[in-house]
């Protein structure tokens, strides 16, 4: 949900990739249905591990709470955000910590606009 957001809403300033420690076979239905309420398609996305992030250094490496599980990406900025996975979760589960993740990116492209202006 974090890429879809932020390609969504914040592409004229950062370029989001994301992956998972143990992607999915496929999108969560709940996930689709909590973007598509925004807008946002994500129908044909496949879920993405680690080894499909290309190889170069990102100015923010975000995770969400996965701490020894997620290998360690060469970022300037890294950031944990202790986002719960909402996997398991109901539609109105998934919209919560939907708002919670475009909250934090909402914060985070402030700061971004504020160092380079």
């Amino acid at each position: 949900m974090a890429e879809a957001l932020s390609r969504k809403y914040y592409s004229d300033i950062i370029e989001p990739f994301s992956a998972g420690s143990k992607p999915a076979q496929e999108v969560n239905t709940f996930a689709k249905e909590a973007l598509s309420d925004l807008g946002i398609d994500i129908l044909n996305r496949k879920p993405k591990g680690f080894e499909d992030i290309e190889e170069k250094e990102f100015d923010y490496v975000i995770t969400m709470g996965c701490k020894d599980i997620c290998p360690f990406i060469p970022a300037k900025k890294q950031i944990d955000w202790q986002i719960e996975d909402p996997k398991g979760g109901n539609l109105i589960y998934f919209k919560e910590i939907r708002d919670k993740i475009r909250s934090n990116i909402d914060a985070l492209t402030e700061d971004i606009r504020k160092e380079i202006t």
